[in-house]
């Protein structure tokens, strides 16, 4: 295959639970499921249309998982991508998967979603080509039980699709205290956004499914699994930018818009290394810089992305007033567009005005991203 796959006429449904009653918190799952979503509607990834990826979090029902991936089941004809990030459960009378929902409890299968009805689901699908991606974790006797087999990978096989598991052997594994994503998909994050060296210009499924198994091997934790029928690992999902960054030449002259844009994108890098090294301090004048240029620029771009990231650095440092000046800014721009970022714009506004004693304000806004996610517009 030396094409990817028509966005036109491909569909992704990323859903991700990190908030949870009974079970363990994942608050990395959030960052990755919104992030992923960016990086597959990335013209210089994939290109996905924003429309044709729905992004779930923190679903509370069934309903809330299995209606979209069968509307994104209809809809699709080329590729159809399901990821799904948070707790995997095991019920006590049996071996069969379940995915988590906010209000499930461990060993209750029937307080989850089954994984056959998700596979269901994929199997009735028009699409060409499945895949499917299981960032899950597992504790107590599902961990021990799956421990050092392809055991998940076997049992999430879905005819004709591309099943790639990260299969952590507990939660401490699949979100690393003190990182923005889970080690599964924190290591795919890194591919699609710096591409794999000496890799092709295309990155198909087998070569993610061999970077992602070096990767984690090489930091000492649990290796992803995989199963795949009719070929589909050879199709590819994502340039690779690596190899972009070595051989393009530029077509013309390098425009003032250009070097804002490396210049955003640069100081987003730079700030989320400097995070990650516990350098708060450096991290925040980068990221208002980043800011600053995007605006100048008078684009979108990387702007909701640049403002999503300064706002939580400001939480996290106990500048809320500013965070939320940054977030209702940000609140204007996507309040009639619907889109990952949009509702996660609203549901941190809405948590940052709560903490700060504005309850009405945080209701309205809260009222605006259920509605975006009942309708998939604004009301």
């Amino acid at each position: 295959m030396t094409a990817l796959p028509d966005p036109a006429r491909s569909r992704a449904v990323l859903i991700g639970t990190a908030s949870y009653r009974h079970l363990p918190q994942l608050p990395a799952v959030e960052a990755g499921v919104v992030d992923l979503a960016a990086e597959l509607c990335d013209a210089t990834v994939w290109g996905l249309p924003v429309q044709h990826c729905t992004v779930v979090t923190d679903p509370l029902s069934p309903q809330s998982i299995l209606d979209p991936v069968y509307q994104a089941s209809e809809e699709a004809t080329d590729t159809l991508l399901v990821y799904f990030a948070g707790h995997g459960m095991r019920d006590a009378d049996s071996a069969d998967l379940y995915l988590a929902l906010g209000d499930s409890r461990e060993h209750l299968g029937y307080t989850a979603v089954a994984y056959q009805h998700l596979r269901t689901a994929l199997r009735s699908a028009r699409a060409r080509r499945k895949v499917v991606l299981l960032d899950c974790c597992f504790s107590g006797r599902a961990a021990r039980a799956l421990s050092g087999s392809d055991v998940l990978a076997a049992e999430a096989a879905v005819d004709g699709a591309y099943v790639l598991t990260a299969s952590p052997r507990d939660r401490i594994a699949l979100a690393p205290d003190g990182e923005r994503y889970t080690a599964f998909t924190g290591e795919l994050l890194t591919v699609l956004r710096h591409g794999v060296e000496d890799g092709p210009e295309l990155i198909d499924l087998d070569t993610l499914y061999r970077v992602l198994l070096e990767r984690l091997r090489a930091k000492n934790r649990p290796l992803p699994q995989h199963s795949q029928e009719n070929g589909v690992g050879r199709l590819p999902l994502a340039r690779n930018k690596s190899r972009a960054a070595r051989h393009t030449t530029p077509a013309g002259p390098v425009l003032a818009a250009d070097v804002r844009a490396a210049m955003v994108s640069t100081g987003l890098a730079v700030a989320r290394l400097l995070r990650a090294e516990g350098n708060t301090r450096d991290a925040l004048p980068v990221l208002r810089l980043a800011l600053q240029e995007q605006q100048n620029a008078g684009a979108q771009g990387d702007l909701l992305t640049v403002q999503l990231e300064l706002s939580e650095l400001l939480a996290e440092t106990g500048q809320v007033k500013d965070a939320i000046e940054v977030l209702e800014l940000a609140f204007q721009q996507v309040h009639k567009v619907y889109g990952p970022e949009a509702v996660l714009v609203c549901r941190r506004l809405a948590d940052l005005l709560q903490e700060s004693g504005n309850h009405l304000q945080a209701c309205e806004v809260l009222k605006h991203a259920l509605d975006i996610g009942e309708r998939g517009r604004p009301a």
